[in-house]
Formats: structure tokens, C-alpha cells, sequence
């Protein structure tokens, strides 16, 4: 019998490793950033390519596949909301640190 986890699982599990891996990065980006006088908006715009990266194979499924791929979306989605979580709370995390 072939079991799949419900959507809601996959949607948070995609979410929780975008959000860990884009805010760690984010904040080590920043320290880096802070420490060879980067200016912090090419830090933020570097960050989001790579999250426009990051969510490109799923993107690519759901378009080559005429939406018929929902695992895709469900992927997608939780990406997306990841890295944006992340992309926007790591600059206050970074400040507080006292990098930006």
C-alpha cells in the first residue's frame, strides 16, 4: 500500500529547512559582510538570488509539467514562504547582533 504524507507536512517541513538554512546563512553573510565592508543591500540582493535559486526546481516542475504536479506546488510554496520568513527576519537578527 502506498502511503503519502499530507500536504500540510511537506509544506512545513520545506518551510522550516528554507527558513534555517536562509537565516544561518543570512546572519554569517552579514558577519562576513560587516567584517570585509560589504555593503549589506548587495549582501540582501545576493540572498535573494540565491532564494530565487533555491526555489528553481520546483518552479521548473510545475511550469514543464503544465501544473499537473502538485507535489511540485506544495514544495514551491513551502520554499517560498521559507525563504521569505527567513530573508526578512535575519537582517533584525543580524542588527541585534551588531552587523548592520
Amino acid at each position: 500500500m502506498y502511503h503519502t504524507f499530507p500536504d500540510e507536512y511537506v509544506r512545513a517541513q520545506m518551510a522550516v529547512g528554507a527558513i534555517v538554512l536562509f537565516g544561518v546563512l543570512r546572519v554569517i553573510g552579514a558577519a562576513m559582510g560587516a567584517e570585509r565592508g560589504w555593503r549589506m543591500s548587495t549582501v540582501n540582493w545576493s540572498f535573494i538570488g540565491a532564494a530565487v535559486v533555491f526555489c528553481l526546481p520546483q518552479l521548473f516542475d510545475l511550469l514543464a509539467y503544465a501544473f499537473a504536479s502538485h507535489k511540485a506546488l506544495v514544495e514551491l510554496e513551502g520554499k517560498a514562504v521559507g525563504c521569505a520568513v527567513a530573508l526578512f527576519f535575519a537582517p533584525i537578527v543580524s542588527h541585534k547582533l551588531g552587523y548592520e
